[in-house]
C-alpha cells in the first residue's frame, strides 16, 4: 500500500509580500500610491494568522517585519508631507485588527508586543492630542 503524498502548503511572508508590492510599485511609477500602501495594511492580521501558523519559527518576524517596513514608508511620506490621513487611519485599525487577532490565541502573545512597538511608531505622527492627524480624526477602537 502506497502512503499517500503529503502536500504542505508553502509558509506565507508578509514581510517578503511587502517588499514585493513596494518593490513593483515604484519600479512602475516611482512613487508610493497610497491606495495600494492601504491594501497592505489592510492585509496586516491575516498575514499575522498565516505568518505565524504555517511558519512557527519565523512567523512573528516576518509579520513583524512586514508592518515595519510599512510604517517605514509612512514615516518617510510623513517627513515630505505626503502621508494621507486615510493611510494613517487605515494603520491605525490595521493595528487593532492585529490586536485582537494576537489576544485569541495564547501562541500569539508574544505578537501583541510587536503590535504595541507598531502603535507607538504610528502614535508618533499623530496631532499633540494623540487623536487626530492633520487636524482630522483617525480610526480608533470603541
Amino acid at each position: 500500500m502506497q502512503e499517500p503524498l503529503q502536500q504542505s502548503s508553502p509558509s506565507t511572508s508578509y514581510s517578503q509580500f511587502v517588499v514585493d508590492v513596494l518593490g513593483r510599485m515604484t519600479r512602475t511609477s516611482g512613487r508610493i500610491d497610497q491606495r495600494v500602501l492601504r491594501r497592505c495594511l489592510g492585509l496586516a492580521s491575516s498575514y499575522l494568522v498565516t505568518d505565524v501558523t504555517m511558519n512557527t519559527e519565523d512567523g512573528i518576524g516576518t509579520w513583524r517585519a512586514g508592518f515595519n517596513r510599512l510604517v517605514d514608508v509612512m514615516v518617510a511620506l510623513h517627513t515630505r508631507q505626503e502621508l494621507e490621513v486615510e493611510t494613517v487611519s487605515t494603520a491605525s485599525q490595521a493595528c487593532s485588527e492585529c490586536w485582537s487577532v494576537a489576544g485569541s490565541w495564547r501562541e500569539m502573545d508574544e505578537c501583541r508586543e510587536g503590535v504595541k512597538a507598531i502603535a507607538t511608531r504610528l502614535k508618533g505622527l499623530l496631532d499633540a492630542n494623540g487623536k487626530t492627524y492633520k487636524g482630522h480624526a483617525i480610526y480608533a477602537p470603541y
